[in-house]
């Protein structure tokens, strides 16, 4: 007799309950924990240092074959915690982005054109948001994609965002990743 089935996906509850638990994401300074090379659907390889580009962003990347290529789409970005929680086990390299990262993605530390080193590179946030998808619910499960969209959090970027290269550079796992500028806002000029 055989027990009963264990998803491999989280319900919506547990995800709610453990983005709670999670600790608060640094907001100025952070660190690159994986970079992923996604060479095809569902060929997604982690690497331990790429030369990001302006014209290709991780060289190698099915970016590069999709056109039309959209440069504000140019790099994916979640946070660490949220990935791991998300993915329950999985590795992390399914998820589909390229850079995954211990540092607060929110759009309230990362407004829009806020730009960043990362390693030697210099990256900027982008206005495109990153929604999760039909392959993303696939991989995670439909109450996955319900958390990541969920109107009262999703100020918090929990599926990431997107990132372009506004300046090459070496990148490495565990590369430091510093807030360099943000753009002024109201609040600011007051």
């Amino acid at each position: 007799m055989n027990g009963p089935e264990i998803s491999p996906h989280r319900s919506l509850a547990e995800l709610e309950a453990g983005l709670r638990a999670l600790p608060e994401a640094p907001k100025d300074s952070g660190r690159l924990r994986l970079i992923v090379c996604r060479h095809s659907p569902g060929v997604h390889e982690a690497l331990q240092r790429v030369h990001l580009s302006v014209e290709e962003g991780l060289p190698g990347d099915e970016w590069n074959r999709r056109l039309p290529r959209h440069p504000d789409a140019q790099l994916t970005v979640i946070r660490h915690p949220v990935a791991e929680l998300i993915a329950n086990g999985q590795p992390l390299t399914v998820s589909g982005d390229n850079l995954v990262v211990d540092f607060d993605i929110s759009a309230e530390n990362l407004p829009v054109g806020t730009r960043l080193r990362v390693g030697d590179a210099i990256v900027e946030m982008t206005p495109k948001p990153h929604n999760g998808c039909a392959k993303f619910q696939a991989r995670f499960g439909a109450d996955a994609l319900r958390f990541v969209q969920a109107p009262a959090t999703r100020h918090q970027n929990l599926r990431g965002v997107y990132w372009k290269v506004v300046e090459p550079g070496v990148v490495t796992v565990d590369a430091p990743i510093q807030v360099i500028s943000r753009p002024k806002t109201a609040n600011d000029i007051e």
